[in-house]
């Protein structure tokens, strides 16, 4: 039944999502407690993703579409959150209590929401939360490992009050590690549930290619304000990973690119202070969000 003391709201923004979308509006239709509202942004789809949306909606009250023009092509980062933004301008509900933002290649169980808002009860200054994402590889899921402060894009939880501490989301790529820092920052707490499982369909990276996506990575840690020596130490410790050593050669070159290309990145001092002093502590062994 709906626990009428949680109210929630979920922005979904899916571009191509035809092979997976169903299984999402299943997944939060079928939640033990639902959201008082759900905007799926279709962002440009050129497959039957727009009409699966539809044909929600007219079933749904509760869920709204919104439909953006083809650009083209997919746009990491700053293509997802300007989509995202489009469904929060068109939310009728203003004072819910938790913001979602939920991709449109997810699937999970019946009571995900209600023991995620349990795990918010638990912790007054929980800012942002979610459950651990699990990719399929070779027939297996497994956990997509990150910092113990992150919680990963495909699936954020923000509770209000921290949602309009950080003054919402960096609109380009690094918008989902910003955030978190920020609201460190500002002394909320960050972390995923690792109780709670989420079945991604789309293997981070995949749409992208895996070197192309530690290229990526490579200007969001240019344009997230990361240190140098943090990123090449980084770097050192993933070069075993897949791909072996092009992976974090691709890493370092996205960081000089984006620096030769001055790509816009944040120029918040205390932000910029704050990351970096954290990530000097994390290479010296002291505690730190990441640890």
């Amino acid at each position: 039944m709906q626990d009428a003391r949680t109210k929630y709201v979920v922005i979904s923004p899916v571009r191509d999502e035809e092979a997976h979308i169903q299984e999402l509006v299943d997944s939060v239709v079928c939640q033990s407690v639902r959201p008082v509202e759900w905007v799926l942004v279709n962002d440009g789809s050129t497959d039957r993703t727009g009409s699966i949306l539809d044909g929600s909606s007219e079933r749904y009250p509760w869920i709204h579409v919104v439909h953006r023009p083809n650009r083209g092509f997919r746009k990491p980062g700053g293509g997802v959150v300007q989509a995202f933004y489009d469904g929060y301008r068109a939310l009728r509900t203003n004072d819910w209590e938790f913001l979602v933002k939920l991709d449109g290649d997810l699937s999970f169980h019946p009571d995900y929401f209600e023991k995620c808002f349990q795990q918010f009860a638990s912790d007054p200054w929980l800012g942002i939360g979610g459950g651990d994402i699990y990719n399929e590889v070779e027939g297996e899921l497994q956990l997509e490992v990150n910092p113990r402060f992150h919680v990963r894009g495909a699936t954020k939880i923000y509770r209000k009050a921290c949602w309009e501490a950080i003054g919402g989301l960096w609109v380009a790529s690094g918008w989902d590690t910003i955030d978190e820092v920020k609201a460190n920052m500002f002394g909320w707490n960050t972390y995923s549930f690792p109780e709670l499982h989420l079945h991604h369909h789309r293997f981070t990276g995949a749409a992208d290619g895996l070197v192309r996506d530690r290229l990526k990575h490579g200007e969001v840690c240019y344009i997230s304000g990361y240190h140098p020596l943090f990123v090449l130490a980084s770097c050192f410790y993933r070069v075993a990973q897949k791909p072996v050593l092009i992976g974090s050669a691709a890493t370092i070159y996205g960081y000089l690119k984006a620096h030769w290309t001055h790509l816009p990145r944040v120029e918040d001092h205390s932000y910029l202070q704050y990351i970096r002093s954290q990530q000097l502590r994390r290479l010296f062994g002291l505690q730190t969000i990441w640890r």
